[in-house]
């Protein structure tokens, strides 16, 4: 199992690098990732979180297999936007509702080097771009309004304080 890494932590805040190599250490990392999430009992899981500064996914929501997104870019998104509670294994305990585009396009390769393009809805598009906000630099408390953010993130703090 890898660390996972919490708020505060700087490999969280810097944008990933691009993967290159599509190789067997690729391969392990993403079979440690997934275990790391499973037992973090999340849904998807990037590189920044496991200290991995590199542009890589992995999720598997309740009903779908699993899956790998690697240099991923979102293509498309809709106008319509759909507000879900959303959560994060980098800073456990901690949710809000937040809106996001209910509908997305996404293209990247999976850990063969084969590219891929998917449309997403639902839980599905919520996971992909909370996970690419993480490639990003970006924590989903970031696109909270600021009073809603400060709060969460001072009872986080209390918490992990006690």
């Amino acid at each position: 199992m890898l660390d996972i890494f919490t708020i505060g932590a700087d490999v969280l805040r810097g944008k990933a690098a691009p993967i290159e190599k599509f190789d067997d250490e690729l391969n392990a990392l993403v079979e440690k990732m997934f275990e790391t999430m499973k037992l973090g009992k999340g849904v998807g899981l990037a590189g920044p979180q496991v200290g991995v500064a590199q542009r890589i996914f992995v999720m598997q929501i309740d009903g779908d297999k699993p899956r790998v997104f690697i240099n991923p870019e979102i293509v498309e998104t809709s106008v319509e936007l759909s507000t879900f509670e959303e959560g994060c294994l980098s800073i456990p305990g901690v949710y809000a509702d937040l809106d996001r585009p209910a509908l997305i396009r996404v293209q990247a390769w999976n850990e063969r080097g084969r590219r891929f393009v998917l449309g997403a809805d639902g839980f599905l598009a919520r996971v992909i771009q909370h996970e690419l906000d993480h490639l990003d630099g970006v924590l989903f408390t970031d696109r909270l309004p600021e009073r809603s953010r400060d709060r969460l993130l001072k009872q986080y703090e209390k918490r992990m304080r006690a």
